[in-house]
């Protein structure tokens, strides 16, 4: 059985402190994050060895596993959410679910990261269901240059990222969270599906119409901008 996704059993654990998120959570790219994926590192106790110790109360563990996925569990929350403050009260909620039903883990079942981010994931999606009452292409967004770039690059750079994050916010949730976990997260189809819970063609097809509907928002918003531009020189 893996962990509950909900509140239960387990949530008479006694209390723990967790952790002040860390700042710059979103820099990180799929580039960067591709090889963190694992069930552990090679330096140290597997994700799975972690679990066990927190299964027994061991708040090390539980710091130790927050080390390794927390800023990832937030940067996927702050993307789907379009709002930090959210974003990090979603990752205190995974962790805290980490920490009340970690006994319940059995290993082998799955990735320990691919449930975690199915977990905020799917807080993300509840959190937008209760509030409600949602030529440039997604895959070719540069990454942060290697030296810092001068004022008027960095304008440009802050103009696309912002013209990109609008777009993004735009998206109907389901499709906004595959592209969140394809693009952002750097996880795979396969991955994105089991997190979704549905099929791998499920997946492609959000991914593709996100991607047609990114290309023309931002193409349009590209001409608005062009267009601003040439009136005020």
């Amino acid at each position: 059985m893996r962990f509950e996704t909900t509140e239960g059993a387990g949530a008479s654990r006694r209390p723990f402190a967790l952790p002040a998120l860390a700042s710059g959570d979103d820099a990180e790219s799929p580039v960067h994050v591709a090889g963190k994926r694992g069930c552990g590192r090679l330096d140290g106790p597997s994700d799975d060895e972690l679990v066990a110790a927190v299964a027994s109360g061991d708040e090390a563990a539980c710091r130790e596993l927050m080390d390794r996925h927390l800023p990832r569990v937030t940067a996927l929350a702050r993307r789907i959410l379009g709002n930090r403050a959210d974003a990090e009260d979603v990752a205190q909620e995974v962790f805290l679910r980490v920490w009340t039903h970690a006994e319940r883990w059995e290993p082998g079942r799955a990735q320990f990261g691919t449930w975690l981010h199915r977990v905020a994931a799917n807080l993300c999606l509840d959190r937008l269901r209760k509030n409600r009452g949602g030529t440039e292409d997604i895959d070719a967004i540069p990454e942060p240059a290697s030296e810092e770039p001068g004022p008027d690059r960095q304008l440009e750079q802050n103009e696309l990222a912002a013209r990109v994050e609008a777009a993004l916010q735009a998206l109907p949730e389901r499709q906004r969270t595959a592209i969140v976990l394809s693009h952002y997260q750097g996880l795979t189809n396969i991955e994105a599906a089991e997190i979704l819970e549905i099929t791998v063609e499920a997946v492609e097809s959000l991914l593709s119409r996100a991607r047609r509907q990114l290309r023309s928002s931002l193409a349009t918003e590209k001409g608005d901008l062009l267009r601003s531009r040439k009136v005020s020189a």
